[in-house]
């Protein structure tokens, strides 16, 4: 299992596990988190499943697909260095310990 902790945008920590394989968005859903939408379901088309990847692991992660970088254009708050679509993260073990931060708003 691979282990995750989310920081929402009330200060609230967080920590879950999820499978190899899943999305960090499936993750944040079965983990009920609050601010992570998530309207198109993983689609890649809203971009209502936004999130802060922290800086150690975002070198870890493969670059945004272009679809993804449009999407990013549309949401609140966006950070160059960290934002991510979480439905675009898929998980995998070199990920464990991953923290991301949910924005105060999605959009």
């Amino acid at each position: 299992m691979i282990s995750l902790t989310f920081l929402t945008a009330d200060g609230t920590r967080i920590d879950t596990e999820a499978r190899p394989g899943v999305s960090l968005m499936e993750a944040a859903r079965n983990a009920s988190v609050p601010g992570i939408l998530a309207e198109c379901g993983g689609a890649c088309s809203c971009s209502t499943c936004h999130v802060y990847v922290e800086p150690g692991f975002a070198g870890l992660l493969p670059p945004a697909s272009e679809g993804e970088l449009d999407l990013l254009d549309f949401v609140c708050e966006p950070d160059p260095e960290r934002s991510r679509l979480s439905c675009q993260i898929t998980l995998t073990e070199a990920l464990s310990g991953l923290t991301v931060t949910v924005p105060e708003r999605q959009g």
